[in-house]
């Protein structure tokens, strides 16, 4: 992904500033706010990236659009209006929320399924989750039927496989040996 080393500098930035005024949360909701919006909208996405378009528009549309941000989302507007850098604006937010699970000690557990988690199944991982982890887990849920039945459990750099595809890929290697 291009500017992403300048995303991951522009995130750090503002969850310091943020963080001091004790405003890291209110900007975390913003930050998820414009990943939504730039991800539910081609035309925004597009607006953002084009660069014919003019800084000075670009910035007088997010404000409106974000008109209810915190005064740090703002700034960082006007900070990339100055640096023409509003192309990489969803990769800053995304970064964001990286670094603020990171600072608040939150992480994500992407479950896989083959099926939307039912409430019986999401306990199931909850308790295999905190095998895996000590920490507050979010959980996100990806659908892939290829997996058949079961779930696979990704954190961080953990992996559970508790799958039917994985079952019977191993079964398949013990009866080829």
């Amino acid at each position: 992904m291009a500017g992403t080393r300048a995303a991951i500098r522009y995130a750090k930035a503002i969850l310091e500033v943020s963080n001091a005024k004790g405003k890291a949360e209110v900007v975390k909701s913003d930050m998820n706010d414009i990943v939504n919006a730039i991800s539910e909208s081609k035309e925004l996405n597009d607006f953002i990236g084009n660069p014919v378009i003019k800084g000075e528009v670009k910035l007088a549309a997010l404000l409106e659009v974000f008109a209810g941000a915190d005064e740090d989302t703002k700034a960082l507007f006007h900070l990339l209006l100055q640096n023409k850098r509003f192309d990489i604006l969803n990769a800053i937010a995304k970064q964001y929320n990286v670094l603020y699970d990171e600072f608040a000690g939150v992480e994500v557990a992407y479950v896989t399924t083959a099926v939307p988690m039912t409430p019986e199944l999401e306990t199931k991982v909850l308790s295999k989750i905190k095998q895996l982890s000590s920490k507050s887990v979010t959980i996100v849920n990806k659908v892939n039927p290829d997996i058949i039945g079961g779930f696979i459990i990704r954190i961080g750099d953990q992996q559970f496989n508790a799958s039917v595809a994985d079952k019977l890929s191993q079964l398949k290697r013990e009866f080829t040996n």
